[in-house]
């Protein structure tokens, strides 16, 4: 707000988009106007110029809903480019969206709400420490993750609490947080996408949201959803780009430095709220692939509140060596990390760890191991394996 006219809040329904910009003392004097009441986006549609000229700073809640109105706060900030005069929040990557055509590019600064960390949910205000990792030697690893305070939890349990604000604040039962799923997932369903594609059939979406959530962590495979689902290929190559779009899919991009080894391009696929995605997939039992997702969303999370904002990838090759996330820094130093589920991983476990650092010796900063048991400790000079609870 102090740099640009205009700031955008993007993030999935229910991440608390609306309670943060409502209840922000700097936000105090902006006017508030939701487009999920009728009345105000009717009048959006109808005389987009006219809403914005009834005041001087004002916070837009739900913006994709009215396109148009993007034109008229750009004319109007064209006329007036004071920092902090909009606010604008919206549950879909306008960025991304085909039928917006105005993204305030040069006018705005962009911002994306996850779903809660767990150190927000244990109070902590923060995601992991990241920032620490980051700025440090990996002769410095050991002692900096050694004196994190965030306690000791089984995944198992972490990946199966959703991390939506009404489900993780008032610690429902795994029954009740159920029920909130599958009630978040009918309105999405029916209600959410129906803006933005025609759905004759929600359930056909659901079905494709449950085949991609069975092969959590795997490679994009779209013949794959088409073959388990029955979908066209088409449908579902549109519907996949829509799910990332609105913040459920979770695409994570090779990484695309490549110098003696013929990588794999496509991404794995991830969802952005564990507990939805065992939900969808109807896995009681939650798997490896569920703490890699889970450390991934801690890692994005963490990424979008940086104002030189890191990017996060994969590594495979050819041959099937490969790294879970590769965390690439504004500094063009990464740091390839691996997630084992087991207790006490060694080094047997992280081959394509190694190959990633063999590859890359003068980019990567050390090899990190993020596993499910109590221990820190070195696997080689260049590698050191922690329990996954002293970073998240």
């Amino acid at each position: 707000m102090a740099t640009q006219p205009v700031a955008l809040l993007m993030g999935a329904r229910q991440v608390g988009k609306s309670t943060l910009v409502r209840r922000m003392p700097a936000l105090a004097d902006h006017r508030y106007l939701t487009l999920d009441g009728l009345a105000t986006r009717e009048q959006a549609h109808r005389d987009p110029e006219g809403l914005i000229a009834t005041g001087d700073r004002f916070v837009v809640d739900e913006v994709q809903r009215a396109p148009d109105l993007l034109l008229a706060i750009k004319a109007s900030v064209d006329a007036d480019r004071r920092p902090g005069r909009f606010v604008l929040t919206g549950s879909a990557n306008l960025l991304g969206m085909k039928k917006v055509t105005e993204t305030l590019a040069g006018r705005a600064s962009y911002v994306t709400l996850w779903p809660m960390t767990r150190r927000e949910h244990l109070g902590l205000g923060t995601a992991g420490c990241w920032s620490d990792l980051a700025a440090a030697t990996v002769a410095e690893w050991p002692a900096i993750l050694e004196a994190q305070t965030a306690p000791q939890e089984d995944w198992r349990e972490a990946v199966s609490r959703s991390a939506y604000p009404p489900v993780a604040l008032f610690n429902l039962s795994a029954e009740q947080q159920a029920d909130w799923l599958q009630g978040y997932l009918d309105a999405f369903a029916v209600r959410d996408v129906a803006e933005w594609s025609q759905l004759s059939r929600p359930l056909d979406l659901v079905r494709l949201m449950r085949a991609m959530t069975a092969q959590l962590g795997q490679v994009e495979h779209q013949t794959t959803w088409n073959r388990l689902t029955g979908i066209p290929r088409s449908t579902v190559s549109r519907w996949a780009d829509l799910l990332e779009v609105m913040y459920q899919l979770v695409r994570l991009p090779a990484f695309s430095v490549n110098r003696t080894k013929r990588l794999t391009r496509s991404p794995k696929v991830y969802w952005s709220d564990t507990a939805m995605a065992l939900h969808l997939a109807g896995r009681p039992t939650p798997t490896g692939h569920h703490l890699e997702n889970l450390i991934l969303a801690d890692l994005v999370a963490w990424c979008w509140a940086q104002s030189t904002r890191p990017t996060v990838h994969h590594w495979r090759t050819a041959d099937q060596a490969e790294v879970d996330v590769v965390l690439e820094l504004p500094s063009q130093r990464v740091l390839p990390i691996e997630v084992k589920a087991g207790r006490r991983p060694d080094w047997s476990e992280v081959t394509g760890l190694r190959a990633f650092l063999t590859e890359y010796p003068d980019l990567s900063i050390g090899g990190l191991v993020l596993h499910g048991g109590t221990d820190t400790y070195r696997l080689a000079a260049n590698i050191v394996a922690a329990p996954w609870w002293r970073v998240v």
